[in-house]
């Protein structure tokens, strides 16, 4: 088996007449080669930290993970985001998931959201699923989408309740 990885290893030109016959089993070692690197990148790096005394004017976007325990004045797009207890957003959130502990004035969107029993939310939540803990305060409108992510999901579903409008016009 260890004589399997020697052919694999740039050598001689007398070397490379070698592999031609052992083909069928040289295949097996890059194979668990590529096993340990595929492992590897399975690490997920931690989520970015913006502490209790940063305050960020601006947007953000990341396709990793991110909780706020600060102040952002702009609109937060990532994949994870975690908003703390002492965090305020004032801007648009954009998450595959938003696990809301502290305040957000502004739209969230979120395949899945989830408001805690110490969150505070001025604005509107579209989303795919919802949860709500007893003791959360929410003020504004709940809306399901199948794609929240996107800003134009539900506009071809707008479109319909346009198309009776001609019908009055004919009767009148």
């Amino acid at each position: 088996m260890f004589s399997k990885s020697k052919i694999n290893e740039p050598g001689p030109s007398t070397d490379a007449a070698k592999p031609a016959a052992p083909a069928a089993p040289a295949p097996a070692a890059p194979k668990s080669q590529s096993e340990f690197k595929a492992s590897a990148p399975k690490a997920k790096p931690p989520a970015s930290l913006l502490s209790a005394d940063l305050h960020v004017t601006g947007n953000m976007k990341t396709t990793g993970d991110v909780q706020v325990e600060g102040t952002v004045e702009g609109d937060i797009r990532a994949h994870l985001l975690t908003i703390g207890e002492s965090a305020t957003i004032k801007g648009e959130v954009v998450a595959d998931d938003v696990v809301i502990n502290g305040r957000i004035v502004g739209r969230v969107r979120g395949l899945k959201v989830r408001l805690t029993s110490t969150a505070r939310v001025e604005g509107d939540i579209i989303h795919k699923t919802i949860a709500i803990e007893s003791g959360a305060h929410f003020e504004g409108s709940v809306q399901r989408q199948d794609d929240p992510l996107n800003a134009g999901g539900n506009k071809p579903r707008a479109q319909p309740p346009q198309q009776p409008a001609p019908a009055p016009q004919q009767n009148g």
